[in-house]
């Protein structure tokens, strides 16, 4: 049976469907929990703080979304300044705890700075190891857009 048979069978014999919820669907957007998703954040604060640069645990929140602003399409351009939000900084908290309990990132409370231990190398560095998949370029470009903005921030300082 073809498409256009299938349904003049459907009106001819008068079948009807219903509905439990005759109003009818509400649509479905993303919600602020799956905006900023867990993962992302961790592995993006991994490759920050592989960097000769290791941030600084108070500006993390904004230097991920700056990074995030100058590599997902859909910020480039907007007016959204990403790295200003609240539900990113407190999501970026929550992952940075992830990484401390899971002993992937060493946290210098003297200097202020995050640096990744061993067992964090290794989780980037089997992260990075196709060199054709999605999240390998992503991280690629995160890491660029990280020393973008370091050098950025450096320029501007007159250092």
């Amino acid at each position: 049976m073809n498409y256009e048979a299938f349904f003049a069978e459907v009106r001819e014999k008068g079948i009807e469907l219903a509905f439990d919820n005759p109003t009818g669907g509400s649509t479905h957007r993303l919600s602020n929990e799956a905006l900023f998703h867990l993962p992302l954040l961790a592995i993006t604060i991994l490759m920050l703080a592989k960097d000769r640069r290791k941030p600084r645990i108070d500006e993390l929140g904004q230097l991920v979304g700056e990074c995030f602003e100058r590599t997902f399409a859909g910020f480039k351009g907007s007016s959204q300044h990403l790295g200003w939000s609240a539900n990113l900084r407190v999501r970026t908290v929550r992952a940075l705890t992830f990484l401390e309990a899971a002993r992937l990132v060493e946290i210098d409370k003297a200097k202020g700075r995050i640096g990744v231990s061993d067992l964090g190398k290794s989780v980037i560095a089997r992260a990075l190891t196709n060199e054709k998949s999605t999240l390998s370029y992503i991280l690629r470009v995160i890491e660029r857009s990280y020393r973008n903005v370091s050098v950025e921030k450096q320029i501007s300082l007159g250092l």
